[in-house]
């Protein structure tokens, strides 16, 4: 099968994650990057011994699809240009900075039926996806996404910054849709919002309690899933699932176990499992799963859809604790 030919816009240190990633893939060929920063633009070009385009529209002739890193606020420009040339697009998240230029996006993609992913990569790290053949039904999520502070993205909410990873793996793992919302957070360091919390409730039941903060002294990034007879711990950074949960006595499987329950004559196990992640980068994970898309037509795991409901939650969000502060004495 021929390689695909990839263009990558906005090459700085996100956008440089991109091309590293897709050097040691052989489904693509870098074929070349576009900047508006010349210095980068041909220092990486270097690098990856591929092609310093001058222009945008130059890369989009040259490439059969393109990844796009350039900054949230012109997603929207560089994602339209690339759907009217017919090109397969791989934009970062959040899929916009507003919900008008995010269902724009969405409805040029779906018209021409062109493949647009959006680059949540969380739902491809090996932690999350450890869990792909385990029966998931959550009734109450917890997470935290904790960074210390780096002035590089304080230009948006945490919300938006770290928040809407989470936002968009819980809307991933609940098959309803979320009833209410009650959130709260603060700016302590910036203009905008650096630490965040918020409550969701689905209309099926689940509750998702989910905290965000850039002014932490630690990095975590960690979630606890609670279902009917299973806790699940995830933990993002270290790559680590475990799994804890009830059997009855019959149905011990051949692994840890930590307990026994006792109700009458009926016993029950509490046995440990710990699956073993697949042994492969979430940034390449996400180009062979676009690569696919592109290659079937078939709809991309974080579709673009998935980008704009992930970003109305976080939208709503960011409102409610706008209009809190405002009432605060």
């Amino acid at each position: 099968m021929a390689r695909l030919k990839i263009g990558i816009a906005g090459v700085g240190k996100l956008g440089s994650f991109h091309c590293n990633a897709l050097s040691q893939l052989s489904g693509y060929e870098l074929i070349g990057v576009y900047d508006i920063n010349p210095e980068i633009l041909n220092t990486t070009a270097t690098r990856f011994h591929c092609q310093a385009f001058t222009s945008y529209e130059e890369l989009l002739q040259n490439v059969q699809v393109v990844g796009i890193c350039v900054p949230t606020t012109v997603h929207r420009d560089y994602t339209i240009q690339a759907l009217g040339m017919g090109r397969p697009v791989f934009v970062e998240k959040p899929i916009a900075s507003t919900l008008e230029e995010a269902e724009e996006m969405v409805a040029l993609a779906s018209r021409k039926r062109i493949p647009l992913q959006v680059g949540h990569i969380e739902r491809f790290n090996p932690a999350i996806r450890a869990l792909e053949n385990f029966s998931l039904n959550p009734i109450f999520i917890e997470s935290h996404r904790l960074a210390s502070f780096d002035p590089r993205g304080t230009d948006v909410a945490v919300v938006l910054d770290l928040m809407i990873h989470d936002i968009d793996i819980i809307l991933s793992l609940v098959p309803d849709k979320v009833e209410h919302i009650d959130a709260s957070g603060v700016a302590v360091v910036s203009d905008e919002i650096d630490i965040a919390n918020a409550r969701l409730k689905f209309q099926n039941g689940c509750v998702a309690n989910v905290t965000a903060s850039r002014i932490s002294q630690k990095k975590m990034r960690k979630m606890r899933l609670f279902q009917k007879d299973s806790y699940i711990s995830i933990d993002f950074l270290q790559r680590l699932t475990e799994i804890f949960r009830i059997v009855d006595d019959t149905a011990v499987p051949s692994t840890m176990v930590l307990g026994q329950i006792e109700k009458g004559t009926q016993k029950r196990h509490i046995i440990y499992e710990k699956p073993q992640p697949p042994d492969l980068d979430a940034m390449q994970a996400e180009w062979l799963a676009f690569s696919d898309s592109v290659t079937t037509g078939g709809r991309p795991i974080v579709s673009g859809e998935d980008g704009l409901q992930a970003l109305k939650v976080a939208d709503q969000i960011t409102r409610i604790i706008d209009k809190n502060s405002h009432i605060q004495p």
